[in-house]
């Protein structure tokens, strides 16, 4: 993947707070959606995670605020490798949030991993998965994070 995988939305009523501005769980929201179009546009749809009783899990989720968005603009939301695992069993994934002219509005950083949900533990993800993690556009900074330790 050479550029970084991006989507659109537009702020929605349901997506405004009292002000009619974007509220500060949407961001977070968009994001969310953002990494879930990502995993299927990478061969991991749901059904693919259900079928290997996988699923991606988040240990932490950063939001810095820059600027709103109204009822009816749109924003921009991609996704970058912030960070990696060597086996990718725990992985950072960057979303920055624009408008169309180029104004900042968020940075959203999560540090996940991949949930066994039969053995309910982080494990590493199946090698293609890996591989396609392993490709992602990265961010600046980029961190070697370390693997999750086998109990």
């Amino acid at each position: 993947m050479t550029s970084p995988f991006h989507r659109r939305f537009v702020v929605r009523w349901a997506d405004a707070d009292a002000n009619g501005h974007l509220r500060n769980t949407a961001y977070a929201e968009y994001a969310n959606d953002t990494r879930v179009a990502l995993l299927a546009s990478l061969g991991y749809a749901w059904t693919r995670f259900q079928a290997l009783r996988l699923g991606p899990v988040l240990f932490r989720e950063e939001i810095e605020y820059r600027r709103e968005a109204a009822i009816g603009e749109e924003v921009l939301v991609d996704a970058l490798a912030a960070g990696m695992a060597p086996d990718v069993s725990r992985w950072s994934i960057r979303h920055r949030l624009w408008k169309p002219d180029g104004t900042e509005m968020a940075q959203i950083t999560v540090v996940g991993s991949w949930l066994d949900l039969e053995a309910r533990r982080a494990v590493a993800p199946p090698a293609d998965l890996a591989g396609a993690f392993l490709s992602m556009a990265r961010s600046e900074p980029f961190a070697e994070l370390h693997a999750i330790r086998k109990r």
